[in-house]
């Protein structure tokens, strides 16, 4: 990835996505703020980089920052912490025990029923 910038990558053909997606990065300021992607923008050469096959990014979001490379709800989290205000906080208590065990059961609940959540299309069923 050309941009040093951390980076949300996500699903573009869910409508649920889309709008999480947008809706977070509208809480992040600043010249460095993270920028989000969907992964049917990235390149070959940028998944190639990513280290990350179609299947991988087809699966769940992602963060990458140039230090770490995170899956679900922890892509959530840090793309929460890099906002202004108390969603910083929530992505901090998401990376926190007992939460952060629970966590991904909760992201993989609500990327199952995603279609059914505001935003969803059909095209959101996995």
């Amino acid at each position: 990835m050309d941009d040093a910038r951390p980076v949300l990558i996500y699903d573009g053909d869910c409508g649920f996505c889309v709008t999480s997606a947008e809706w977070v990065s509208r809480r992040w300021s600043g010249a460095d703020a993270p920028t989000t992607a969907s992964w049917q923008q990235l390149a070959e050469d940028g998944r190639a980089e990513l280290q990350l096959t179609r299947q991988d990014l087809a699966r769940s979001a992602w963060w990458c920052d140039g230090v770490r490379l995170e899956e679900g709800s922890r892509a959530v989290a840090y793309a929460l912490m890099a906002t202004d205000g108390p969603w910083a906080v929530v992505g901090r208590i998401l990376l926190v025990p007992p939460v952060a065990w629970v966590a991904p059961s909760g992201y993989r609940l609500v990327a199952r029923y995603r279609h059914l959540l505001p935003g969803g299309t059909p095209a959101c069923r996995v």
